[in-house]
């Protein structure tokens, strides 16, 4: 991808806080850790949680503490990117939704913080949209798990998991989330089916923004799709499928336990959105 550095006026860096237990929201990469650490322990982890979306809860930790920041010159380019892709981001839905369309940031954190809407949040929460603030929570960490374990590398991998929780905050201001929550309370045996709908919409959303980055003669914008990129963005989204998480941790698939979507959802979802541009096109939720 190319883009350009910003003033970082999309970033709310946390990343020199730690600390403590509450309760931990559940994000686009939550379910990923905990099925992992089943795996890895023979615990059902799962089992502790519900759906995703920024909806779910674990347990965790007590109060956290300040201290200064340290990073390296490559994690500060990263956070740099990650602040154009924000900032991108959200003039594309700025210029989609008009005044509908409220600004949120990007809260950077490290192992973990205890300054979210949605309670303590730690690294193994993943990145998530916390629609009690209205903002967007990312341990860069979580970068290194998708490129290690998962073989989704790339900057638009990292971009597309951006754009998918900015998706989320799309879905809070247009009113979508709290209209799923209600349903979800009424029927609560839907819930899952009810995620997974959030989340393929949040994919499809983050395609519409790369479509908008894909686009000729878009002036003075801070990110530009290249060629190939659309592919990684793909990868990951095969990546973090239900089917190929729960695969790899238990060797089976249990659909019915889906919170997110299965592979080619999530690439379908991904791909509706990038080839029409057209947020209407994402109204799987509605």
């Amino acid at each position: 991808m190319k883009w350009t550095p910003g003033d970082r006026g999309n970033i709310e860096d946390l990343r020199g806080r730690s600390g403590g237990m509450r309760a931990m929201p559940m994000g686009i990469g939550g379910v990923l850790v905990l099925l992992l650490l089943s795996w890895a322990t023979g615990v059902d982890f799962m089992s502790l949680v519900g759906g995703g979306g920024g909806g779910g809860t674990a347990p965790s930790a007590s109060v956290g503490t300040t201290g200064p920041v340290t990073a390296s010159p490559e994690e500060e380019k990263t956070v740099d990117f990650l602040d154009a892709v924000m900032g991108d981001a959200q003039d594309t839905w700025q210029q989609l939704l008009g005044s509908r369309y409220q600004r949120t940031t990007l809260r950077l954190f490290r192992d973990g913080v205890d300054t979210t809407g949605c309670g303590y949040a730690q690294s193994a929460s993943g990145p998530f949209y916390c629609p009690g603030d209205r903002k967007v929570y990312l341990d860069l960490g979580f970068f290194a798990e998708l490129t290690k374990r998962f073989g989704a590398a790339g900057d638009f991998a990292q971009a597309y998991v951006v754009a998918h929780e900015v998706g989320h905050h799309v879905q809070t201001v247009t009113g979508i989330e709290s209209q799923v929550r209600q349903q979800q309370s009424q029927n609560p045996g839907a819930r899952n089916a009810l995620s997974v709908k959030m989340e393929l919409q949040a994919d499809c959303f983050a395609g519409v923004w790369a479509h908008a980055t894909a686009q000729p003669g878009r002036g003075q914008r801070r990110v530009e799709l290249e060629s190939g990129d659309l592919e990684e963005g793909l990868r990951a989204a095969a990546a973090i499928g239900d089917d190929r998480i729960q695969r790899m941790s238990t060797g089976r698939v249990f659909p019915e336990k889906f919170t997110h979507g299965s592979s080619e959802q999530r690439v379908a979802a991904l791909r509706r959105g990038f080839e029409s541009g057209d947020p209407q096109a994402c109204n799987s939720v509605q």
